[in-house]
């Protein structure tokens, strides 16, 4: 007599054979699996490695030129709707800028034949725009300070859309909303300081899926990098997220990419370095191109240097140098007094 439990067993084996024997069938009909090729992201190497101390080294080493004056290429691109997918790029226009720290900038803009389209300076508390070129409801003086935020200078967009002069109209409002203080502190990165108070930097490794830069085409490929992040503790046990540098890791180390966040952990500045070249005598090593990106100001400006080893590097220029005159006698605009509250009984 079986037992309850052999009776078990022995089903068991017989729906085990049973199994068995239908996938040797499947097989003698000639059923196979078939293997289909997958592309996968290449991870590009060699990376190279670097501990903090190297990684603040080397943004320190960027951080002792003390100014730049050369000629460069510049594109505005209007990011009102990237919400939206689209963006607006103005055409690249020609120019000469010169930086100095602390924060001084003085930068000329210019259309066809080397006529000036605008000139902005910022002293490095204060900044002037003067916007020459254009229809005259868009000429203007503008005055304000480097620290202040205001609103958006818009002007009635009556313009027909009538190609080059519709990119004019376009690009002398965009430069109307630029801050030139926002350039020289991407081109000019400010030094790390691991001994000041208040501040604490952590090192993490990222990679991420990017178009390969090499091909044509959708073809991607991952890159290595480094995080440094600048950190302020808060009394409650967090921290506030100040700055991100970015280091790419392929075949060296260099820095990719500088965010800066507010109070509030949004992102204010966003900018990305193009690969090195030698700039002036000295051939320091410096990006050669440039994109910043500001997103609650709607715009992205990219310069690109036309022969960095002509760029003049390491000259002391005078104060008044940065300082804009309205010798155009242009409609003048002050930010400041725009801001100020009216006076009572007005």
């Amino acid at each position: 007599m079986f037992s309850s439990t052999d009776r078990l067993r022995t089903t068991a084996l017989q729906l085990i054979s049973i199994v068995l024997l239908a996938m040797f069938a499947l097989l003698g009909t000639g059923c196979h699996i078939v293997h289909k090729s997958v592309a996968v992201e290449k991870l590009l190497t060699p990376l190279s490695n670097a501990t903090t101390a190297e990684l603040v080294g080397h943004v320190n080493k960027l951080s002792t030129v003390r100014s730049l004056h050369g000629r460069i290429d510049i594109q505005f691109e209007d990011t009102s709707f990237a919400s939206s997918g689209i963006a607006e790029k103005y055409r690249t226009a020609d120019g000469s800028i010169t930086v100095q720290r602390p924060g001084k900038i003085y930068l000329i803009i210019q259309g066809p034949l080397a006529i000036d389209i605008a000139q902005m300076t910022s002293d490095g508390e204060h900044f002037r725009i003067a916007i020459i070129k254009g229809d005259e409801k868009y000429r203007r003086f503008v005055r304000g300070t480097n620290n202040a935020v205001y609103q958006k200078l818009d002007a009635d967009d009556d313009t027909p859309n009538k190609g080059k002069q519709q990119a004019e109209a376009q690009t002398v409002k965009a430069l109307s909303n630029l801050r030139p203080q926002h350039l020289t502190d991407a081109l000019l990165v400010s030094q790390i300081d691991v001994h000041a108070p208040g501040l604490l930097y952590a090192q993490s490794e990222f990679f991420q899926s990017e178009k390969d830069p090499s091909q044509t085409g959708s073809k991607r490929i991952v890159r290595g990098y480094y995080f440094l992040d600048e950190l302020q503790p808060g009394t409650d046990g967090s921290a506030r997220l100040l700055r991100r540098f970015w280091f790419d890791r392929v075949n060296g180390i260099r820095l990719a990419r500088l965010q800066s966040f507010d109070q509030a952990g949004t992102l204010v500045t966003d900018v990305t370095y193009g690969p090195t070249a030698r700039f002036g005598e000295s051939g320091v090593l410096l990006p050669a191109k440039m994109t910043l990106t500001r997103p609650q100001d709607h715009y992205q400006i990219t310069i690109t240097y036309q022969d960095p080893p002509s760029v003049t590097v390491d000259h002391d220029y005078p104060p008044e140098a940065f300082v804009l005159e309205n010798k155009w006698k242009l409609s003048e605009v002050d930010l400041d007094a725009q801001k100020k509250p009216n006076a009572p009984n007005d």
